[in-house]
């Protein structure tokens, strides 16, 4: 019986939606297969102490789909294993931004119209994030998470089913159990840095500005690897405040603000972007193409990002899949 049907009493999912949501799952993990008899409503009744209407309307609802067939005096059988939810995806993004919006275009694109996506945003803001997971259990098929900078996330994100719970972006310690695209922003910066080594010969020093907060750390560690092995004189800042680049240095931003800031500050004082003075900005969008005769970007591919999501997604995959990084050189370097 609790091989096929799993019912949670804790959970706020109704339970007949329960009852449906196990059925699918045993035939997706291959416990049911087409003909297998499924237990009586009598049986599932006594086995949870739920009332007849509520096993007959999830019963119901699986056979007017089609998944269930019932015979007269011997009870209801698996009819196919050919089946499609009515997928309703949840989408927790940190926040809005152009990349974010070419992965939830593509990921969108990749569902094909199979499945409906809500997506919304925490602004790194814990409270914001545990209040939005809370309120959408029960309510949708398949969950993705972009836990971004929140840590030991794993209780909250464990009243949501283990497996229709996608995380996105990151990897966390905590979360090694869950499927996940993300990006492994050590290696994406320091194999970049290496990518690029030729062109940062001709500058005396590289400096990363790291504000910290919401910006991965990890980006350091490849920063000062990088310059440690190729023995580049480097330096890591917070912010822009009170600086005066210099002559042959090379940049690297993480933030749109500090990278027009920093376009101005060279226009002052007439330092020519891919001679004597180089700029790196992070995460590519069409208008990097243009700022300043082209801006050189490190990033990962978002699009490729949204579309191996939604076929995780679709196909129910499992597995930890990186989406890497690549230098986009233009005229900035």
């Amino acid at each position: 019986m609790k091989r096929v049907i799993k019912i949670n009493a804790k959970s706020p999912k109704p339970k007949y939606r329960q009852i449906i949501d196990s059925i699918y799952n045993s035939i997706e993990n291959g416990a049911l297969k087409k003909g297998d008899k499924v237990p009586s409503i009598n049986q599932v009744c006594d086995a949870f102490g739920l009332s007849r209407d509520t096993v007959m309307l999830a019963f119901g609802e699986l056979k007017s789909k089609g998944v269930l067939m019932s015979q007269p005096g011997k009870g209801y059988y698996i009819a196919t294993t050919e089946i499609r939810r009515d997928e309703r995806v949840f989408v927790l993004f940190d926040e809005l931004n152009a990349f974010k919006e070419d992965l939830y275009n593509s990921l969108v694109n990749t569902m094909k119209g199979k499945a409906s996506v809500e997506v919304y945003f925490h602004h790194f803001n814990y409270k914001v994030f545990k209040n939005l997971i809370q309120e959408s259990i029960g309510h949708y098929t398949s969950y993705v998470i972009m836990p971004a900078t929140f840590d030991n996330t794993s209780t909250l994100l464990a009243k949501l089913p283990l497996e229709r719970v996608f995380i996105l972006d990151r990897m966390k310690a905590d979360l090694k159990d869950y499927p996940v695209v993300y990006q492994d922003f050590e290696l994406d910066f320091y194999e970049s840095l290496n990518e690029g080594a030729p062109l940062l010969r001709k500058y005396r020093k590289l400096v990363f500005v790291h504000p910290g907060g919401k910006e991965p750390d990890e980006r350091v560690k490849g920063f000062e690897r990088f310059c440690l092995e190729k023995k580049f004189k480097y330096e890591i800042i917070k912010s822009l405040s009170d600086i005066r680049p210099g002559l042959y240095e090379a940049w690297f931003l993480i933030s749109d603000r500090d990278l027009v800031q920093l376009v101005k500050i060279a226009k002052n004082y007439k330092l020519k972007l891919g001679r004597k003075f180089g700029i790196v900005s992070f995460n590519d969008t069409m208008l990097k193409e243009v700022v300043a005769g082209g801006i050189t970007t490190i990033s990962t591919d978002f699009t490729e990002m949204g579309k191996t999501l939604g076929t995780m997604l679709l196909n129910h995959k499992s597995g930890q899949v990186r989406n890497p990084s690549k230098l986009i050189v233009r005229k900035s370097l």
